[in-house]
């Protein structure tokens, strides 16, 4: 390993609901440092999933542990060929990953506001629908489909 390891930042939880995973939602939605906007169609989308705050949160939080990985392949190079080895994710990790995954798909639809394609993921993501979801199906049946290179992971 070269250089310093990075130490990881303190997520400040979010106004509204008091969540650090609302915080990361926001950060990741945020573009070109508009936070006040990232905020407004993050809240706006939680708000829409159910008309009690409690319900539209843990709703929410539903949603994004339907999209969270349990395991993804890393690249491993062994005696001249790169082997691609499933390993488990770290909590924080599958965390951001579903996180920039529903954003992601949300994204890439076009036609409505992205509060609204925001609202239309997660609701997805809820149902076991949806591209977040299906990315992390993939992710999951790439991992077992290289089951075979397990023992080349490092632990």
């Amino acid at each position: 390993m070269r250089g310093k390891k990075a130490k990881k930042r303190q997520v400040i939880p979010d106004q509204i609901f008091k969540s650090r995973v609302v915080s990361k939602m926001i950060s990741i939605v945020m573009q070109r440092g508009q936070k006040a906007t990232a905020e407004s169609i993050v809240y706006g989308a939680i708000d829409k999933l159910a008309e009690d705050r409690k319900d539209a949160i843990k709703k929410f939080e539903d949603a994004i542990k339907n999209v969270i990985p349990l395991q993804e392949v890393r690249s491993r190079r062994v005696g001249g060929a790169t082997y691609q080895v499933p390993v488990p994710v770290k909590h924080e990790r599958a965390e951001g990953l579903a996180l920039r995954w529903l954003v992601g798909s949300a994204r890439s639809k076009k036609g409505k506001t992205m509060e609204v394609k925001l609202f239309n993921e997660l609701n997805m993501a809820l149902d076991g629908t949806g591209d977040a979801v299906k990315k992390r199906d993939d992710t999951h049946k790439m991992a077992d489909a290289n089951r075979a290179f397990a023992h080349f992971a490092r632990y």
